[in-house]
């Protein structure tokens, strides 16, 4: 079963989500073998989410449990006491309304910015952490991949691709609607990551030239060099002259005794958690915006081509769950022929085959499986994957194992038949 456990901007409040805030591979391997059932998890952790997406091999009701408690016991073991029974707002989905939630979130249909174009890269980073670390599996993998296909073709729908959206520059505009010449104004970029460099393309766009960027670890020479900036290690002279400051890093850069006395300027902090004290917002001549702000001036609809977007990631996610719901009539279906098959090729080369008969076989399989398993996803499209199952039953006499996953990762069939049966 996939199940998904996401605490997100629209089902938690700010101060919780920026306390949940964790590495998102240090949160799946927190998670991973934490029960048998567990075949795999991937997390996502955004300014605007934290995810975890689980394989598990249980009824539903176990598998919530599960979800759930691995979740809070990750959190707990990453943040201490101060994550310590914050996710009670997050909600659990399972199968098709997990796969739905996916594929939005990747494109970007579930963000502030809708439309958002960092969110699937952010996904397809996590899922290659997650591979690569040996937490996830066959079925997430599958599932995330198509994500990240659908994600391209609904941004591709209406020419959205053009619309640029992202958290940055959704901030941008909002502070643009305070200056009269980007050109002349003074910026100041704190980070140097792949958020910093989405703002500074946008703040280009816009006409902003003046700008410097500074890094908390000391890599603002190497970024501003690749990006043609200004650098700096002095942040309170750069606070002094900047009037538009941009944070975008992942820690608390910015306190009260970093910022001058006398400064005026606006303060934009992109970070969760926060890169800026609230108290800076405080201080005479500082005007601070930060992530919970932007959230409650976003427009409602904020990509013209969402409609279509929309139906074009409805549309995927509809195809994918039902060629799911036939995967384990498939699987069995496949792995029953290939039996018999390597039966008969064992006996060839017990016969001395040169390979010739082998190569003849396992074309003749592939052929012979394909129009199968082709039609019965159709079907199952169609909403009768439940004829399609039960005609492999009987036809075969297998008996199909209903936990196998969309990937055909695994597959565990019986048949009366398959001793004796020839292809």
């Amino acid at each position: 079963m996939l199940l998904c456990v996401t605490a997100n901007h629209r089902n938690t409040p700010f101060e919780i989500l920026e306390r949940l805030a964790v590495d998102p591979a240090q949160l799946a391997d927190a998670v991973a073998g934490g029960a048998p059932e567990l075949r795999g998890a991937v997390a996502i952790s955004t300014c605007n989410r934290v995810e975890l997406y689980l394989d598990i091999d249980a009824p539903a009701i176990t598998a919530h449990a599960l979800a759930r408690q691995g979740f809070e016991r990750a959190l707990a073991e990453l943040g201490g006491g101060a994550a310590r029974n914050l996710s009670t707002t997050a909600e659990v989905l399972d199968d098709a309304a997990a796969v739905h939630h996916l594929f939005s979130v990747c494109a970007g249909l579930d963000s502030v910015a809708v439309g958002e174009e960092e969110i699937a890269g952010q996904v397809r980073r996590a899922a290659s952490r997650a591979r690569a670390t040996g937490t996830s599996s066959g079925r997430l993998d599958h599932v995330v991949q198509e994500a990240i296909r659908t994600a391209r073709a609904a941004r591709a729908q209406g020419d959205a691709s053009r619309t640029g959206r992202s958290l940055a520059r959704l901030a941008i505009d909002l502070v643009s609607s305070r200056l009269s010449d980007w050109s002349a104004t003074e910026v100041l970029i704190i980070g140097t990551g792949r958020y910093a460099a989405t703002t500074v393309a946008s703040l280009r766009e816009r006409g902003a030239r003046r700008i410097t960027v500074y890094s908390p670890t000391g890599r603002a020479q190497l970024f501003a060099q690749r990006q043609g900036l200004e650098p700096t290690n002095d942040l309170r002279a750069a606070l002094e002259r900047a009037e538009v400051v941009i944070t975008c890093t992942t820690r608390l850069s910015v306190g009260v005794d970093d910022v001058p006395g006398g400064t005026r300027a606006l303060i934009v902090d992109l970070g969760l958690p926060r890169n800026v004290d609230p108290a800076v917002g405080t201080l005479e001549g500082i005007a601070l915006l930060d992530l919970e702000t932007i959230r409650l001036h976003a427009p409602l609809v904020h990509w013209s081509a969402e409609e279509d977007a929309r139906a074009v990631v409805d549309a995927a996610a509809h195809s994918y769950v039902t060629a799911a719901s036939v995967e384990p009539a498939v699987v069995a279906l496949r792995e029953h022929v290939l039996g018999v098959v390597q039966a008969e090729i064992d006996r060839a080369r017990a016969r001395g085959d040169d390979g010739r008969v082998e190569e003849a076989l396992r074309h003749l399989t592939s052929v012979l499986l394909h129009t199968p398993s082709t039609l019965a996803r159709r079907h199952a499209a169609a909403g009768r994957g439940d004829r399609v199952t039960e005609a492999i039953r009987t036809l075969y006499g297998l008996d199909i194992d209903s936990s196998v996953d969309a990937s055909g990762s695994q597959a565990e069939t019986r048949s009366s038949t398959a001793s004796s049966a020839r292809p």
